[in-house]
This record gives structure tokens, sequence and C-alpha cells, in this order.
């Protein structure tokens, strides 16, 4: 049986930190700048009034049932559950497989049945997987797709979840023909098979829903290709790239423990500037112990997969941490930002800084004599803000958080290189003939989103060339462009989009927002705003190099880096410089690893750990 948690399967299968957007190929969405096609949304308004309605449900009454149900019901038992309502629904499947044609699945089928049913104690013991049996799946919506129906428009279900006009069709006839509808005094057993399947993936869900700037359009997305049956066209016509394809393994990150998140607290600081208030997640040490604040990277959220991933290791070697958003997150930019656009790295470092602080003063007032040493990593875009806040350390305030240490991850030494790298990477399909790019963009796209629902080590040797690894990855980061770029506009227009701006109705407003580059967010809003201030290009210029702070950050003993020679976003003389400025231990690079993409291997956790040695 369906339900409003369909979504955590989307979910799990869609890695929140790093959401692939997807495309219906019937879709009448207009093409611009190698975007992918979504399907169309026709009833976005009332979609989202139903999303808001299944969001509540879900973090309301699913996931604080959810953890209690967790805490009574051991894992196998669980297990079980599930595989018994696999088994039961046995006769749903093998009618859509004759509909189908599929008379080899549905031997099949009938044989694991038959196995689980006999061997398998009613099906709570799935035999015929230990003894290598296939395991076909089939549903209405499968079938619907079989016979030629294209989804023309989605649909967010009440209470179920999203969908299109396929799949809801499909949902109405698999509902017939469950068995539980034939069985009296079954129905109990129907629910509490369902609750037991989607409890599973809760937290996931819920992370993703809190740590999106925009969920529902993350759940549209990846419902539009999580729903097809069809598989794309797997081969390559290029060389691969090494540090893409491991950069775009950051996708399978997750924490080696599955509840490690429902450890953590939260809370929120207030911050002086706006009198408003930001979120932070912390996991806290039962004693005092050094404190590790984490920020990550651009237009990350607190619960993004490289926050959680760093914090396990961390807080496992004994390290208090503290995890906060990106300064070009909507979430900080709404509630601790005094600038109406980020990019300006004096103002974003700054505000980052008078959070830190913010923070800290509450977290000092709460837990007198817990919190020790503190240091500050920074992941990416949070690593720049990290030496560029360790270089003007002589500069900050008397009440601002001090840091024994600044650790920078994977940070970007030039933000103009690094913002031409992304923009060329977004245009990497422009190599493709005009005739057939946007179908190998929806190609692209289609196959990042099939493998990232398979096991981890599917990622070791990834299906992609070196056009569709760095355009996989360019379009990543015009989603966070998208984000920052309606969340500033939202509240302060600048009269450069044609298309108005609505909470209810964004699908054109983003369309419009994902054909514009980062070089055009600088041209066409950061510049033109921060001249009214009196900063002008050099000033970005000056600021936006780190080669500018060198004499600083080479005498600045607490900062140390750590990166692989291999990351796109540095350009080689960015690699001579990092070796002639931190000298000694102060600096690890790593031969491979792209950006991030070794992240959560042992060799740069224990690079971490080094480099913070003494704090404890």
């Amino acid at each position: 049986m369906p339900s409003v948690l369909l979504v955590a399967s989307l979910v799990a299968a869609c890695s929140p930190t790093n959401p692939l957007v997807t495309k219906n190929p019937v879709s009448n969405s207009p093409a611009s700048d190698n975007i992918p096609r979504f399907l169309p949304d026709p009833l976005e308004p009332v979609n989202r009034g139903i999303w808001v309605m299944n969001r509540g449900v879900l973090q309301g009454v699913i996931q604080p049932t959810s953890r209690v149900y967790h805490g009574i019901v051991p894992k196998p038992a669980r297990t079980s559950i599930r595989h018994f309502n696999h088994n039961v629904l046995f006769p749903g499947r093998v009618i859509n497989e004759a509909l189908q044609g599929r008379w080899s699945d549905m031997g099949d089928d009938s044989l694991r049945f038959l196995t689980n049913t006999t061997v398998g104690v009613a099906g709570l013991f799935d035999v015929a997987s230990r003894w290598n049996m296939p395991r076909p799946k089939a549903d209405f919506g499968q079938t619907f797709s079989a016979w030629g129906w294209r989804p023309g428009a989605f649909l967010m279900l009440p209470f179920l979840g999203p969908s299109d006009d396929s799949h809801a069709t499909g949902l109405v006839f698999d509902e017939l023909v469950e068995p539980w509808n034939y069985v009296e005094d079954a129905r109990i057993l129907s629910y509490a098979t369902t609750y037991n399947r989607i409890v599973e993936s809760t937290e996931d869900a819920v992370r993703f829903i809190r740590s999106e700037a925009d969920a529902y359009a993350g759940v549209k997305y990846a419902w539009s290709y999580a729903s097809r049956e069809d598989e794309p066209d797997w081969s390559t016509t290029g060389p691969k790239d090494l540090a893409t394809i491991q950069t775009l393994g950051v996708a399978t990150f997750r924490a080696k423990d599955p509840d490690f998140i429902k450890f953590s607290r939260e809370s929120s600081a207030s911050i002086p500037d706006t009198g408003k208030k930001l979120k932070f997640t912390y996991w806290l040490q039962k004693s005092h112990a050094p404190v590790v604040y984490l920020a990550p990277g651009l237009g990350s959220n607190r619960l993004s997969t490289t926050n959680l991933v760093t914090a396990e290791y961390l807080f496992q070697k004994g390290f208090s941490v503290i995890a906060t958003t990106s300064v070009f997150h909507p979430h900080f930019m709404e509630k601790a930002s005094t600038a109406a656009l980020p990019a300006h790295p004096p103002t974003d470092s700054r505000e980052m800084l008078n959070a830190l602080s913010a923070i800290d003063r509450l977290m000092e007032k709460r837990h007198p004599g817990k919190l020790g040493p503190r240091a500050l990593i920074g992941l990416s875009m949070g690593g720049f803000q990290a030496l560029y806040l360790s270089a003007r350390e002589n500069q900050q305030d008397a009440g601002q958080v001090r840091f024994e240490r600044y650790v920078a991850i994977n940070p970007p030494i030039n933000l103009h290189h690094g913002i031409e790298c992304l923009d060329q990477f977004h245009a990497a399909p422009d190599a493709w003939p005009a005739e057939t790019r946007q179908q190998r963009v929806d190609n692209a796209v289609h196959k990042a989103a099939k493998v990232i629902q398979l096991p981890p080590e599917a990622m070791m040797n990834p299906p992609f060339d070196e056009v569709e690894s760095k355009y996989l990855i360019g379009l990543n980061f015009r989603l966070t462009l998208r984000d920052v770029l309606y969340s500033t506009q939202r509240r302060k227009d600048m009269g450069v989009l044609s298309t108005p701006i609505s909470p209810w109705r964004r699908d054109e407003a983003y369309q419009e927002m994902l054909g514009l580059s980062y070089r055009n967010y600088f041209d066409q809003f950061v510049l033109p705003y921060y001249q009214t201030k009196g900063i002008g290009i050099e000033d970005f210029k000056r600021h936006g190099d780190l080669h500018n702070a060198g004499e600083k950050l080479r005498s600045q003993s607490k900062a140390y880096v750590l990166t692989n020679e291999n990351d796109f976003l540095l350009h080689p003389e960015d690699i001579a410089w990092l070796r002639g400025t931190f000298k000694g231990s102060r600096l690890t690079m790593f031969p491979t690893g792209g950006h991030l993409g070794n992240l959560a291997s042992p060799p740069m956790q224990e690079a971490i750990f080094k480099a913070l040695s003494g704090l404890q």
C-alpha cells in the first residue's frame, strides 16, 4: 500500500546533499542552456499545498512514532515483516507480469513465492534471495508504462506522496488486487506492514526535507526518473575524467551508523544583527571535550551528508561537534545575513563568524564547563571562509568565538577561477552535436538517477564519460545557484528576472534562474548590489583570491589545509602556492580524490584527526 512516505524511498535513492535533477522525455518544458526537462507541473499551487500537508504528517506523526517503533521492534523482526508483506503481494505482481507478457518473470516470481511460503515460513524469511533466485518487480504503473502510457503531469497525492497521472491510476488498480481486500479483518495487517515498510526511510526523508531549500522541487525531480521503468543508454562515447568521477562519489556517502542523526540535538541561536534565530545541530560529549564547528560547502545545510560523515567520525574520536549551514543556503541568508546577496568574502566570512559566535555563546551558557578548545573545519567554500577568517584573526572583536585550529578541506583558492570552472562544467554538453544535445543531457541525468539507486560499490566505476560527469557536477551547482537567486529575489527583487516570484508557482521562475550562470549572477546581481555600497570589481578580485593573504596564512600556525591534487577547483598555480604557504604538517595533499570525493576515506579522516592533534 502506498503512503506519504513513498517520498522516503525516493529520498534514499536521490541523496539530499547531492540531488540529481531528472527529466521525463514527454515533458513540454522548454529546454534552455543544457537544462533537463522535468515532468510538467500544471497543478503546482495545488500540489505544493498538498505537499505542505504531507510534510506535516511526515514530521509530526510518522517520524516521532517511528522512533518509538524502532525502539520496541528489533531490526530482524522489522525485516521479517517486510519480507512477509512482499510475499503476500505476489498475486498483484504475477497479474502485472502476465499483462506485460513477462512469462519468465512469472515463473521466477512463482518459484520465489513457493520457496518463501514454505521454507521461508509464510514469507517471514527471504530464503529465495539467499538462494540467488531472481526478484522481479511489477505493478500497474509499470504495466501502463509497458503499454505506452507516458506520464504527462506530476501529481502530489494527499497522504500518498509524489505520483503522476499514470502511476496514480496504477495505484487504484494495485489496491484492487491486494489480497488484504479479500480477507476479512485483514486490513489491520495491511496498515501494519505498510507502516513497517515506510519507517525504514523516515529519517532520511525528514533530513532531506529539512536540509533542502525547496524539498518539493527535489521530490518532483527525483520522481520524474525514479518512477520510470525504461533504461537509459548506458554506453559512453568519450574518455573518463578521474577527478569528476571521484567527486560524484560524494552522492554515495552515508553515516556508518544509520541512527547517528538520531543522537543529535537541534537548537536555535539568536543573531544580534538580524534579530532572528538560526538553527544548528550538535552532538555533545558527556564530559568536557574540544568542540569542532563544521562549515559546509556552497549552499549546503547543516544536515548535509558531508557534514554528517565528518561529524560522526569526529564524535567517535571524542570531539563535540556543532554543524552549521552555509552562508549561501537560504536558511542562513534569511535568518543570519544582513546582506541582500552572498558572494562578497569579507561580508560572508564576517556574518559566518557572527553566527558561530552567537551559537558558541548559547552553548557555553547552556553547557557550562563542557566546551573545550574550539576548532573550525570548513568544507569546500566553508574551507575558503575558514582560511579567510584565520588570516584575519587579529581583526576579530573581543566577543567573538576564538578558534585554536582552522582546518580547510578542499578549499577553492581563487573564487573567480572556481565559478568559471563550474560554468564550464555546466556547458560541457556544448561539445555534443546540437541536434542530439538535449537527448544526451537527459540521458546523462537518467543514468545518474539509476546509478544512485544502486549499492555504493556501483559508483566505483560509474558509467559516465568526461562530458557527462562534468555536466552532472555543473548541474548540481546550478541548482544551488537557483536556490540563492530565488531566496534573494523573493526578499529583494532587483528587477533582473522577467518572471514573477511566487512561493506557490515556481516552475517558470526556476526555468529562468537555471538558465543563469555564476558569471551572470556576479555581473547582474552581485556587483550592482555591492557597488551601491562602494565595493567594486577590484575589491572582489582581491578578496576572492587567497593568494593575496599568503603572507598572513604562511605565519598562521593554526591553519591547516587538506586537499587533493586533482581537485578541479584548483589551478596548477594554486597547488604550488599551497605547498609554499602551508609548510610541513599544515598541508596534506592526496594525489587523487577529486573535490571532496575522498572525504569519507580512512586516510582523509585520519588526516583530519591529525590536524586537530593537541586539542584533546
